[in-house]
């Protein structure tokens, strides 16, 4: 199993691009289902959690078609089975939203019980209780659900909780409803813009996305088009504090910083110098000792939840103590626990990290839990003393594209250990 080993100590400095979005992606790459024709998606991050999904979509008979760029082409006319299978489903979530595309283009779907996750719990009773609302026969037996409908009918939806899938998922099934559907207390996030911009671009009517209402007229069709992926805020946002944490000077390229305004915020709060353009960023932190700045997560516009542990690692080694909460998801704080071997002054009270910033960290072997877990501890491990191992990077391996490159362009001393 691959490993890294960081050495600490080199404030960063360069520029580095960003890729495209996984969160935008992944659901985007489900929406070709609707289409009649074939779609082509561009600016698709190459990771782990894109090769699944396209190795299920490919499972399930559609035809997909990878170019050198990481272009991908999906032509679902020669789909053989409506089926998302429990082994491919169990190690990324975000499979659940093929069930909305494939009920609403093909009238069923099978698509297995996500299981649990080490960040807790991401019901999915929101998509079905959604999906019956549109008129489906839904029933969840031996770890499946199992949804058939002839054609669904638009109606309004009133979500309890902000749900991203869960307003994807709707969103794509309501596309081919008969009549109009409206989701009240949508989620606002980025990702669901893109979607919606996607679907509209295969002819589908949609209104109000990014804001807490979505308005989506059914139509009996959806055609193929060709769309390019946004750039991803969330490791624009990681890049941007391994500049932080480091006292170092460093610019990202290809991002969108209207989609960071919290991140950004805070940054300036820690005393980070920002130059802003169009699509970059350029933070200057040299010769500078972050301070410690407090985090609240919140749905967007609000601070996110996948910028949390980033900011967690930045507090260890600022001036002045931080309390970092955690809203949106519960035991999302495992990756604390390691940065105390690392030395990190951290109290966990509830749902609340206190941080107390040190002077510096130590080297420690650090194993990984989950996605933005994982990257804390290769933010940690660029300032620790001496040479970091980061163990289960396969975590790392699903939302960042080459880390490893980008860190070292930018100065790091990183590489990658093939376990």
């Amino acid at each position: 199993m691959d490993k890294l080993h960081i050495r600490g100590g080199t404030p960063l400095e360069g520029e580095v691009r960003i890729s495209g979005a996984k969160n935008a992606a992944l659901p985007i790459l489900a929406a070709t289902l609707l289409a009649d024709s074939p779609a082509s998606v561009g600016n698709v991050p190459h990771l782990r959690d894109v090769t699944t999904m396209i190795e299920l979509l490919g499972r399930m008979g559609v035809s997909v078609t990878v170019t050198d760029k990481m272009r991908i082409e999906v032509d679902a006319s020669t789909i053989r089975e409506c089926i998302a299978p429990y082994e491919l489903v169990r190690t990324m979530r975000a499979s659940i939203v093929v069930l909305g595309p494939l009920l609403a283009r093909f009238g069923k779907a099978d698509v297995s019980l996500p299981g649990g996750c080490a960040i807790g719990a991401r019901p999915v009773n929101l998509h079905v209780d959604g999906l019956r609302a549109l008129g489906a026969d839904i029933h969840i037996e031996n770890g499946y659900i199992r949804a058939r409908a002839d054609r669904l009918v638009g109606t309004r939806l009133v979500l309890d909780t902000v749900t991203v899938t869960g307003t994807e998922n709707l969103m794509m099934a309501a596309t081919l409803a008969e009549g109009e559907t409206v989701i009240e207390n949508a989620a606002r996030e980025p990702e669901v813009v893109d979607l919606a911009n996607f679907l509209i671009s295969m002819g589908a009517k949609i209104h109000g996305a990014g804001t807490d209402r979505i308005v989506v007229e059914g139509v009996k069709k959806l055609h193929g088009t060709s769309y390019d992926v946004l750039p991803d805020r969330i490791e624009s946002g990681t890049y941007l504090v391994a500049g932080a944490i480091t006292s170092g000077h460093v610019r990202i390229k290809g991002t969108r910083p209207d989609h960071l305004d919290a991140v950004l915020v805070k940054l300036r709060d820690a005393g980070a110098t920002l130059g802003i353009g169009p699509n970059w960023i350029e933070l200057d932190m040299r010769n500078r000792r972050p301070r410690a700045v407090d985090i609240r997560t919140a749905p967007y516009p609000g601070f996110p939840t996948d910028m949390q542990a980033q900011f967690a690692a930045l507090n260890t080694i600022a001036e002045g103590t931080a309390a970092v909460t955690e809203t949106v998801f519960e035991n999302r704080f495992m990756h604390m626990l390691e940065m105390r071997r690392l030395g990190a002054d951290i109290r966990i009270e509830g749902n609340t990290a206190i941080i107390h910033g040190v002077e510096k960290l130590t080297a420690a072997p650090v194993m990984a839990t989950d996605l933005r877990a994982s990257a804390s501890l290769v933010l940690a491990g660029l300032v620790a003393e001496g040479t970091t191992e980061v163990l289960r990077i396969y975590h790392i391996d699903r939302g960042y594209e080459c880390i490893e490159e980008k860190l070292a362009q930018l100065g790091a001393h990183i590489k990658r250990i093939p376990g």
